[in-house]
C-alpha cells in the first residue's frame, strides 16, 4: 500500500484523531508508587512461571492471528491499510475482491499487459538535419526530438508540429481552443470548486495495435532466405530496424506528462486544498492508470503526497462496473464499427500516393496500404518511448493532417455522437459530476456507476473542493457526449478532409488530456458581456465553467437552456443542472448497451448516426 498511515497530512495532528477511546491527558492523575518490599523467593518462581506461560501462549497465538488477516483480506496489521475515515468502507457486490480494500494500490490484479520495451539511447541515436548551415540551426529535444524535415512545406511555416496532428498519439500540449476567446476572472468571482478529469500519459501501444502486427510482417519477411525482405532509400534502415516497443504501460513522457499536469493544477487550483482534510482521488486498476495518478499526486502535492491523498483504485475489467471505463459494462459497444470503417475508407483516400512511393523502395514484401498507416502510425508511438522515430519523416505535412482526420473519424463513429453507444458509455461520470454538485450520493443504477462505491461517502466523498478522476480517451469522448456538448456533433466526411473542424481529437484528447469543469462564486450576477450586474439586484450566483486542456468550451453553445451569447462560455449553475436532467433519458442506457438493435445496418453504420444512441 502506497498510503502512509492517516497523519492528517502536514497539519497538526489532534491528540483525540476523532478517536473516542482517547485519553484526555488532563484526566489522569499520577499515583504514588507502591512501597518497596523485601525479596521473597515463592512469589519470585510464580512470577517466573507466569512470564514463561505467557510467552509460550503469545508464540503459539501469533501465527493464527497473522493467518487470519491474511484470509480475511485485512492488511492493518501489515502496514498498509488504509481508510480515509473511521468507517470501514463496504465490500464490494463482486465476486473478487481487491485484497486491503478499493484503497489497495500494490495488489496487481486487473493491471493489464506491463511489458516494458527497450531502452532509449536518444544521444546516440538521433539524427541531425542536412540543411544545418542553411539559415536553420539545431534544435534541442524537450525531450522529445519533434523538430524533423517534413516535405510539403517547413512546420514553423505551417504554425503547427505535425506532433499537433496525430490525435489520441500527440503528446500532451494545450489545445488550439473551441472557438471561444479566454477571459480574466470577473471582480468579486471565485473558484470554490473543481472536479478534474484526465487522461493517462502517454503510453507504449496496446494489444492488438496495428504497429505490431506491422513489426511482425517484416520480422517474417526478413526471414526467407532467397528473394527476402530488403529496402533501400528513406526505408533503407528498415534493414536493420527491430519491433521492440513494450505493451501499455506508461513511457517516460507519460510519467512527465501527468507530474507537470498534478504542478499546473498546484498552481492552478492549490489554495482549493484544505490541508487538514485527505482528499479521495479515484483511478482504475490497468496499470498506466494508476500509475497516472501517482505521478499526477507527486506533482500536485510532492512526494509525500500520501499525507494529502488517498487512492481509490476501481476494477476496470470486463463485467465491473466503473464509470471511469464506461464501454466495460455495455455490450453492445463491442458491435459499433461505423467510425472503424469510415477510417479504413478515408485511409485508402489519403495514402494511395503514400503506399505507392514507400513501396518501390522495398522488395521481397508486398507492402499494403494498412503498412503505410502501421508505418505512419509507428512515429507517434516510437517518438514518445525512443525520444525519436525515423518514421516520421517519411510523410508529407498533408500527409499528417489526414492521418489526424483518420483518428478523428474513428473516435466520432465508434465513441461520440457517430456511435448509438456513445452517450450511454459516459452517462455514469456524468451523473457522478452531477451528484457532486446536488451533494448527493448514487444509490440506484440506470448506468454503468459502480453503487457499491458511489452510495458510500468513504469511496464517493461529497465534502472536497478539489476532485480527480483518470480514465481513458475515448472514455472521455463519450463523457463530453453524454453531458450534450453538441457543439462536437456533425458527421464527418470519410472521402474528403474538410478542413479545420470543431471534432478534433488531438485537440480533445491528446496523451495527458484533462478536463476541469469550475465551479464559480460570484458575489453580483454576471453578465453576457463580463461586466458585473450592477442594475438588477442579483446577489450571489454560481457559474460552471469547462475547461479542456486549458481551453473554453462554451456551454452555451451546445445546451439551450445556457446562454449562448456569454463571451466567457460559462452556464449558471442551476441551467446547467436543468440541462443535465434530460441527459439520463437522451443517453437511453438499457436500449444503447443491452437492447436488440445490433441486427439492423442503419442503427450502426456511419452516418447514420447523428445524436450518440440508436437510430
Amino acid at each position: 500500500m502506497r498510503n502512509a498511515p492517516n497523519t492528517g497530512g502536514y497539519a497538526p495532528v489532534s491528540t483525540t484523531d476523532n478517536n473516542d477511546d482517547a485519553i484526555d491527558m488532563e484526566d489522569l492523575t499520577i499515583a504514588k508508587p507502591p512501597p518497596i518490599e523485601t525479596f521473597n523467593p515463592r512469589a519470585f518462581r510464580l512470577y517466573r512461571r507466569d512470564v514463561i506461560s505467557f510467552s509460550l501462549s503469545l508464540l503459539v497465538s501469533l501465527p493464527l492471528v497473522m493467518l487470519f488477516a491474511i484470509v480475511t483480506g485485512d492488511g492493518f496489521l501489515f502496514g498498509y491499510h488504509s481508510s480515509p475515515s473511521t468507517t470501514a468502507a463496504p465490500k464490494p457486490n463482486n465476486k473478487f475482491i481487491i485484497p486491503g480494500g478499493y484503497f489497495n494500490t500494490e495488489d496487481g490484479k486487473w493491471a493489464g499487459p506491463t511489458a516494458t520495451g527497450r531502452q532509449a539511447f536518444m544521444a546516440q541515436t538521433r539524427e541531425w538535419g542536412t540543411d544545418l548551415g542553411k539559415g536553420k540551426t539545431w534544435v534541442p529535444n524537450e525531450p522529445l526530438q519533434t523538430q524533423v524535415p517534413v516535405r510539403g512545406g517547413d512546420q514553423s511555416e505551417r504554425g503547427k508540429s505535425i506532433f499537433e496532428e496525430m490525435g489520441f498519439l500527440a503528446p500532451y500540449r494545450p489545445s488550439n481552443g473551441f472557438g471561444v476567446e479566454e477571459w480574466p476572472m470577473p471582480e468579486g468571482a471565485e473558484i470554490v470548486q473543481v472536479q478534474m478529469l484526465s487522461r493517462h500519459g502517454s503510453r507504449y501501444p496496446t494489444i492488438g495495435s496495428n504497429v505490431y502486427g506491422f513489426g511482425e510482417r517484416i520480422k517474417e519477411a526478413k526471414k526467407k532466405r532467397k528473394g527476402g525482405f530488403k529496402a533501400k532509400g528513406e526505408l533503407g534502415f528498415l534493414n536493420e530496424w527491430e519491433y521492440e516497443l513494450g505493451k501499455e504501460i506508461l513511457v517516460p513522457k507519460g510519467r512527465q506528462e501527468l507530474y507537470d499536469s498534478g504542478v499546473l493544477h498546484a498552481y492552478m487550483y492549490g489554495k482549493l486544498y484544505n490541508p487538514n482534510s485527505k482528499i479521495i482521488v479515484r483511478t482504475t486498476t490497468q496499470d498506466r492508470m494508476l500509475k497516472s495518478a501517482e505521478n499526477f499526486m507527486a506533482g500536485f502535492f510532492g512526494l509525500e503526497w500520501t499525507r494529502n491523498a488517498t487512492i481509490e483504485v476501481i476494477i476496470e475489467g470486463q463485467g465491473f462496473n466503473n464509470s471511469l471505463a464506461g464501454y466495460l459494462n455495455c455490450p453492445n459497444e463491442g458491435k459499433v464499427d461505423g467510425g472503424s470503417k469510415a477510417r479504413e475508407k478515408w485511409i485508402g483516400v489519403y495514402l494511395q500516393n503514400a503506399t505507392e512511393r514507400l513501396g518501390k523502395l522495398v522488395e521481397g514484401y508486398e507492402w499494403t496500404v494498412q503498412d503505410t498507416y502501421a508505418a505512419q502510425t509507428m512515429c507517434p508511438y516510437e517518438t514518445v518511448a525512443y525520444g525519436f522515430s525515423k518514421f516520421c519523416e517519411l510523410f508529407t505535412y498533408e500527409e499528417w493532417l489526414h492521418f489526424g482526420y483518420s483518428i478523428d473519424l474513428y473516435f466520432y463513429g465508434n465513441d461520440a455522437f457517430g456511435s448509438p453507444v456513445g452517450r450511454a458509455i459516459g452517462l455514469g461520470y456524468q451523473q457522478e459530476v452531477v451528484a457532486r454538485l446536488q451533494n448527493h450520493t448514487l444509490g440506484y443504477s440506470g448506468s454503468q456507476i459502480n453503487v457499491t462505491l458511489d452510495n458510500n461517502t468513504a469511496t464517493f466523498p461529497l465534502n472536497q473542493s478539489l476532485y480527480f478522476d483518470f480514465s481513458h480517451d475515448t472514455n472521455i469522448i463519450s463523457i463530453l457526449t453524454a453531458f450534450g456538448l453538441t457543439q462536437f456533433a456533425g458527421t464527418l466526411d470519410p472521402g474528403k478532409y474538410p478542413g479545420p473542424h470543431n471534432f478534433t481529437v488531438s485537440d480533445m484528447t491528446p496523451f495527458g488530456a484533462r478536463l476541469d469543469i469550475e465551479i464559480i462564486k460570484t458575489q453580483r450576477p454576471i453578465l453576457a458581456n463580463g461586466e458585473v450586474d450592477d442594475v438588477s439586484g442579483g446577489g450571489e450566483t454560481k457559474y460552471v465553467h469547462f475547461v479542456l486542456n486549458q481551453r473554453t468550451v462554451h456551454l452555451g453553445w451546445s445546451l439551450e437552456e445556457c446562454d449562448g451569447k456569454r463571451r466567457d462560455g460559462w452556464c449558471e449553475l442551476g441551467a446547467f443542472l436543468r440541462a443535465q436532467e434530460r441527459m439520463g433519458r437522451e443517453a437511453r442506457y438499457e436500449e444503447a448497451c443491452f437492447g436488440g438493435w445490433g441486427g439492423e445496418k442503419k442503427n450502426w453504420e456511419y452516418g447514420g448516426v447523428w445524436d450518440g444512441v440508436p437510430v
